[in-house]
């Protein structure tokens, strides 16, 4: 029995209570301004899993605050993370966060001319390949990981982190108070349920004088509207607050901080047209086994899934040229998919 039909059956009892369990009941006002002046932004699906259900994005008309309402409960996220960061889908991603080197390399030099840190708390670290990358820019500094998943514990175990803290930043802000010069949150804030709190658990954990650095997705990016459901960034069901700069400025300029770096180019990943191109081709094609689907595919579904991936091969190669193309413009152009902040807590 493979692994997939060992989980089948609990999978399949939990989708035949219906999904309904696993949202809030719809929010009526903004969870960043208070505004009741919402318009739904994007209906879409998980294009990634394809796990079943439908999830609808708002944004506020006042500060433009983008946010999945009605937003999933905590049996909600543990149903849609369960199987992408760990267990079947563990393998596939920590490949792909450990062949992003030079991004983490990048994400520390965009700091090393502010600050030289003795130590650096990394926020949603996963099992830490930031930190064991960013050593090479800071040798001196210690890196502790953040995280809710058990990878956390995987990267101290393989000392990508001296210490790996395993629970929500909120609740252990208090229990790291003034411990850090650098608090980090690489794509982790648009995962939160309450973005302000992460914010105010940042303030407490920084010591005076230090740095918070934060990387987000952008949804005053153009490619948001130009590709639509398969922009990767809204990252469905996961991805649960879309904060534009603006926004996250003026909180943290509210809470004391000074912001000394905004950078949306730098902090671009040139994907946004091939990961479009394949999650294009992906739902053409017939699904692949998981067990979240009733039955597994039989011989014929898996030769014509195959065959369409086959054929929109070039395609999708097509699409990784043009992102290498347009990412030299893609500042200018307002094309960048995510943008950096780094902010200094007053001394």
């Amino acid at each position: 029995m493979t692994e997939i039909d060992r989980l089948r059956p609990g999978y399949q009892a939990e989708l035949a209570d219906g999904l309904d369990r696993f949202f809030e009941p719809r929010a009526e006002r903004c969870p960043w301004c208070s505004s009741d002046r919402l318009a739904v932004r994007l209906r879409t699906r998980d294009f990634l899993q394809h796990k079943p259900g439908e999830f609808t994005l708002d944004r506020c008309s006042d500060c433009e605050h983008i946010f999945q309402n009605p937003r999933l409960n905590p049996a909600g996220l543990e149903f849609y993370y369960r199987d992408f960061y760990d267990g079947l889908g563990e393998k596939q991603l920590a490949g792909q966060f450990e062949g992003r080197e030079k991004t983490y390399l990048g994400r520390a030099q965009a700091v090393s001319g502010l600050v030289r840190p003795e130590t650096w708390l990394d926020v949603g670290t996963g099992h830490g390949h930031f930190c064991e990358s960013a050593r090479a820019v800071f040798p001196e500094t210690r890196f502790d990981g953040l995280d809710l998943s058990e990878g956390v514990k995987l990267a101290e175990e393989h000392g990508r982190v001296s210490t790996g803290y395993r629970g929500l930043f909120a609740e252990l802000a208090d229990e790291l108070a003034g411990t850090y010069d650098v608090v980090s949150m690489y794509h982790y804030l648009e995962h939160s349920t309450a973005p302000q709190a992460e914010l105010d658990a940042a303030h407490r954990v920084l010591r005076p004088g230090g740095h918070l650095v934060i990387e987000v997705p952008d949804p005053e990016s153009r490619y948001a509207r130009l590709l639509g459901r398969r922009w990767l960034p809204w990252l469905q069901p996961q991805h649960l607050h879309f904060v534009p700069l603006a926004n996250l400025r003026q909180r943290l300029e509210s809470q004391g901080f000074t912001v000394v770096l905004e950078q949306r180019a730098e902090a671009h990943d040139p994907i946004d047209l091939v990961a479009a191109a394949w999650l294009t081709l992906d739902d053409l094609a017939p699904r692949e086994d998981a067990p979240w689907h009733p039955r597994s595919p039989g011989r014929a579904r898996r030769f014509a899934r195959g065959a369409v991936l086959l054929a929109g091969a070039l395609g999708v190669v097509l699409a990784a040229l043009a992102d290498r193309v347009v990412r030299p413009f893609a500042g200018r152009a307002r094309l960048s998919n995510a943008y950096r902040i780094v902010a200094r807590k007053a001394s």
